[in-house]
């Protein structure tokens, strides 16, 4: 045992891994703060319109949080395997440890853990974030930090020097695709906004466009996968290469049911279309708002005078008219 404990003077701390990302966690509770106030809300809804106002604010809460969530995740790709390599610089222990690759529209996500965790008298469990604007300068803060060598050696593959390329197309790739997730969710508000109207054709069609630029922004990730192939081998283990992963297929099952919604409506509202603005309460009115006065009685009295005053008028006027037609002549 040296004075620094096994660690070389050169590696300040021993890393801890990242927990969770605080953007990511930020949008889950502002959207299950939004799911709380409509929930406390209903109550003051009467009848059948109750259950179809709650599958609807679920429904299109889920669609907004997941368009949202999306741009902060790091799992659209991603590769793991298990490997027995080289643990720090200038040593020749190695150590077993399940490593992976986790790729996101802002950067990357490198995990490594050991199996088992403590080994070489240290807690093996990294998980350190690159992101695309400053890959470069958190690579050079990774030499400095002392991190293990296949994370440095996956991260340097994503550096501007580095022959690969790769991240030229991955971050342009992921710049595209986040843009076009906040231009769904942009949308999306739009048909939320139209779903309160009686327009609810154009809140269907909205829902289409929704989906449409969801697949959009899938298809501008799904470019990476035409790079040429960079092999990343890591000790023992073969070809490390990434393949679609949750977020991915996330995305494509809210885009096929923004579709299906947006499909739905659009084919009832020209079908039946007032069941359709009887469902969503807009465009029909409401019986129970209707006002009852009860019955009327009218004066017989009052409304006999009333003639007898009118038929004298109308006759007064009537001579009056005779004499000055008289005196004029």
């Amino acid at each position: 045992m040296t004075f620094y404990d096994d660690i070389y003077p050169f590696y300040p701390l021993q890393r801890t891994s990242f927990i969770f990302s605080t953007q990511l966690l930020t949008v889950i509770l502002v959207f299950l703060v939004l799911v709380v106030t409509f929930l406390l809300i209903l109550p003051g809804i009467r009848g059948k319109s109750r259950v179809l106002w709650t599958f609807r604010i679920i429904l299109s809460l889920f669609i907004g949080v997941v368009i949202v969530a999306l741009n902060f995740t790091s799992d659209w790709a991603e590769a793991q395997a298990s490997t027995s390599t080289t643990y720090k610089s200038f040593s020749s222990e190695e150590v077993d440890a399940e490593l992976g690759l986790h790729v996101g529209l802002y950067g990357i996500n490198i995990t490594l853990r050991g199996n088992p965790v403590n080994q070489l008298n240290e807690t093996i469990n990294y998980n350190e974030m690159f992101k695309w604007q400053d890959t470069d300068e958190e690579y050079e803060k990774a030499l400095v930090k002392g991190l293990p060598n296949p994370i440095l050696y996956i991260a340097e593959k994503f550096t501007l020097n580095s022959p690969c390329g790769l991240i030229y197309q991955y971050r342009h790739s992921g710049q595209y695709a986040s843009s076009t997730l906040w231009t769904a969710f942009c949308c999306w508000l739009v048909a939320n906004v139209l779903f309160s109207m009686p327009v609810i054709l154009y809140a269907g069609y909205m829902m289409v466009v929704t989906a449409a630029f969801i697949f959009f922004s899938m298809a501008s990730f799904s470019t990476i996968m035409n790079l040429p192939t960079c092999m990343f081998t890591v000790g023992t283990t073969g070809a490390f290469q990434t393949e679609y992963s949750g977020s991915f297929w996330l995305a494509l099952a809210t885009g096929v049911l923004c579709l299906l919604i947006g499909v739905i409506v659009v084919v009832l509202d020209w079908l039946i279309p007032e069941r359709i603005r009887e469902a969503f309460s807009v465009g029909v009115d409401n019986e129970e708002d209707d006002v009852y006065f009860g019955e009327g009685y009218l004066n017989s009295n009052f409304l006999t005078g009333v003639s007898t005053i009118t038929d004298d008028l109308g006759k007064a006027i009537k001579q009056t008219s005779l004499k000055e037609l008289s005196v004029r002549l």
